[in-house]
């Protein structure tokens, strides 16, 4: 297990400037947050590719843009445009190959369902294929105010899915539609391949790790009983800390936590 920062955090600093920033600190994992079309080019993605070799940063996962649409393009009742849209996040897939990223996050669709959870699955499962084209694997992500956010329907993903199943787990996400995130990580702690880490109080449910009250160490412990070899990234939103260096003093913590929890109470 081993420890990063996403990009979107610095949202809405330039995608190539929030790297440059990680890298020059340090930092040595990360999630890129792709943010317009522009980006999702092989140039661009081969400069964001130098930029992180050049400081030995490892991108292990890329986040398109486009997910707030996915509830429209992807799982409407129209299945044409299931169809096209399929080829756009075929090129997705096909960047985040050029950035040396294995993991592709998928929010999915918005409550109510639209349709039914087969031919979800069933278009999730196309999803995968063209995914694992590129190298990638896809998967959704538990995301507060959509289908991913209930247990219970990952569940029956799961079981729909098959080892194909994975699943980015987010701890705020996971707190903002009322579910314990020790549970839920325990539910799922085969299938994660990655994580989005924050902190939480009574009052804010996005925080950086170390400012609010949740056991990082149980998480950890979670993810250790099944040699988890994957990342945990700090994805906090711009509003949710200070200067920069907060992120690093973060990173820093976690990294204490796992290493040696009683350095850090």
């Amino acid at each position: 297990m081993d420890f990063g920062i996403s990009t979107s955090c610095f949202y809405p600093v330039h995608t190539e400037d929030a790297l440059e920033y990680l890298g020059k600190s340090g930092v040595k994992k990360c999630e890129v947050f792709l943010n317009t079309m522009s980006e999702t080019t092989p140039c661009f993605a081969k400069k964001l590719k130098a930029i992180a070799d050049s400081y030995g940063l490892r991108i292990v996962s890329a986040h398109p843009f486009s997910s707030f649409a996915e509830t429209f393009m992807l799982f409407s009742e129209y299945q044409r445009r299931f169809d096209d849209t399929l080829e756009y996040y075929k090129q997705h897939f096909e960047i985040a190959a050029i950035l040396g990223a294995d993991i592709s996050v998928i929010h999915g669709a918005l409550i109510p369902e639209k349709i039914s959870r087969n031919e979800y699955f069933e278009r999730f499962a196309r999803l995968i294929e063209a995914g694992k084209e590129s190298g990638i694997r896809v998967s959704p992500e538990n995301v507060n105010r959509h289908l991913s956010q209930n247990p219970e329907f990952l569940k029956e993903m799961r079981a729909f899915l098959g080892s194909d199943f994975h699943l980015v787990f987010d701890v705020k996400q996971a707190v903002r539609a009322g579910y314990d995130p020790i549970e839920f990580a325990e539910e799922f702690k085969k299938e994660i391949i990655h994580v989005h880490i924050s902190d939480h109080d009574s009052e804010y449910d996005c925080l950086p790790p170390s400012k609010g009250h949740f056991d990082f160490r149980k998480l950890f412990t979670v993810l250790e009983s099944v040699d988890y070899d994957g990342s945990c990234v700090i994805e906090l939103y711009r509003q949710n800390f200070g200067e920069p260096d907060e992120l690093l003093k973060s990173l820093d913590f976690v990294e204490k936590v796992l290493k040696n929890p009683e350095s850090v109470i």
